[in-house]
């Protein structure tokens, strides 16, 4: 049973959300916080919750344009101060493909290919077409800026960030064998991918309504970062950093989503990156109350609950579990409540929206 949802007259007030996570205001409930939420789980809340008629976006204006609507009238009646949306430069890279498991959806699901990547020669990148930043279609993002409801923000990233795209466009193997024998590619490629996401940013940042960069780069796994921290710190995180400089130019923040466990360039993060906020939290690797008692004076804490509990325990109990996370983290301040990563297409409805509609109980 919803006590809550959806909202019949939200109230959002981004610039509230901002100074919670900013630590300067420690008395308001925690808000919600959401990275991605598949269209599996935003279809049926979109047409059985909200009762609006679902149009799948194409390549023409007008379906585009009801999309995003939709999009837009989804984070605004779950309670979010926000719509966070994302999209990619076409950077070209291999698949593997298999179809997705869960059973609400037919789709085909992608995975990296980790063994033999686009670029693994300097003839590769020669011939490699990258992207080009005057063929990117902005108009989703601006179309959310210029249609969001009064109090709202738009947090917003490209889709992929700086590691992924190198460890995507070389493979995670061939990644790894370059930068011990070739390191001059590895350079050539992340300063061609980092100069295209600064042009990128440029423009988004540029949108009136841009509350701040909250973008994602999964740089660990289960127990260490992905490459050694000193090779992040070499090809990746200034790129980070020169993001972060532009966000805060801006007057912004820049949240980062990263996942698996990178305590090993967290000080990186804090000092040199300046990030404003982390999210992506597994409670096998660092439960958020966990990270929030060593790092929560530094900077914000996003999300938490984990995902297994989302997909595999029943609405009490990510009610338990969400409850549990406001009674602590949403204590300390500097937190906003939500999944550990994100709302994939095997997390059941009812679960995601007992996760809201739980955290609504605080307000």
């Amino acid at each position: 049973m919803l006590n809550h949802l959806p909202l019949v007259k939200p109230r959002p007030d981004l610039e509230k959300f901002i100074s919670i996570l900013a630590g300067e205001d420690r008395s308001s409930p925690a808000p919600l916080v959401e990275y991605l939420v598949d269209e599996t789980v935003l279809r049926p809340i979109v047409t059985g919750l909200l009762g609006r008629a679902w149009v799948s976006e194409g390549f023409d204006r007008q379906s585009q344009q009801a999309y995003l609507d939709n999009f837009i009238a989804f984070w605004h009646r779950m309670g979010y101060d926000f719509v966070r949306f994302e999209r990619a430069l076409p950077f070209p890279v291999k698949r593997v493909m298999a179809p997705d498991t869960a059973a609400v959806t037919d789709r085909q699901r992608a995975w990296s290919e980790e063994h033999a990547g686009s670029i693994q020669t300097w003839e590769d990148f020669e011939r490699y077409p990258w992207p080009k930043l005057e063929e990117m279609d902005f108009f989703p993002f601006e179309y959310i800026s210029a249609h969001l409801p009064e109090g709202m923000g738009l947090l917003t990233s490209h889709a992929g960030g700086i590691f992924e795209h190198l460890s995507w466009i070389m493979s995670l193997e061939g990644l790894c064998l370059a930068v011990i024998e070739n390191p001059g590619l590895v350079r050539a490629v992340s300063d061609e991918v980092g100069g295209l996401l600064t042009g990128f940013y440029r423009h988004v940042l540029g949108l009136d309504r841009v509350a701040a960069i909250f973008g994602g780069d999964d740089m660990g796994f289960r127990t260490g970062t992905l490459v050694s921290p000193a090779d992040l710190r070499e090809y990746c995180l200034p790129w980070h950093q020169r993001l972060a400089a532009m966000a805060h130019q801006k007057g912004l923040p820049y949240f980062l989503h990263s996942c698996g466990q990178i305590e090993a360039i967290m000080a990186d993060l804090i000092s040199a990156v300046r990030i404003d906020g982390k999210h992506s939290f597994e409670d096998a690797i660092v439960p958020a109350e966990k990270f929030q008692a060593q790092y929560g004076e530094r900077l914000a804490v996003l999300g938490g609950v984990d995902v297994h509990i989302l997909a595999q325990s029943t609405p009490e109990g990510v009610r338990l579990r969400t409850r549990a996370l406001i009674e602590t983290c949403g204590r300390r301040g500097r937190f906003a409540v939500g999944s550990g990563n994100s709302i994939p297409s095997y997390v059941p409805a009812e679960n995601y929206l007992a996760m809201v509609d739980e955290a609504l109980d605080q307000r």
